[in-house]
């Protein structure tokens, strides 16, 4: 697995943000690493489409597995208190170890 490649582009190395979280070869870190960049750019693309930017797709629904499958490695994502940009950073408690 190209981790470099994982980095740059999720979606062309993963099928799916649960993928990534069942990938035996990846540790907890990498995982939430990558997921955390995949949810950026589905942040980025949702911002896009509500700007009038043609080629966002459905960025809502990744968006959701995305911090589901990261809830489950994590535990306690937190969706109440975002960052002040249109991005709505996702904030991570760091409730399990």
């Amino acid at each position: 697995m190209d981790m470099e490649a994982a980095l740059r582009d999720p979606a062309a190395v993963f099928a799916s943000p649960e993928a990534v979280a069942e990938h035996a070869e990846l540790s907890r870190e990498q995982k939430i690493e990558v997921l955390r960049l995949w949810g950026y750019g589905a942040s980025e693309a949702e911002v896009a489409t509500e700007e009038g930017m043609p080629g966002g797709g459905d960025g809502s629904e990744l968006l959701r597995r995305i911090i589901l499958a990261l809830d489950g490695l994590i535990g306690e994502v937190d969706v109440g208190d975002s960052a002040p940009t249109k991005q709505h950073a996702v904030l991570l408690r760091q409730g399990r170890s």
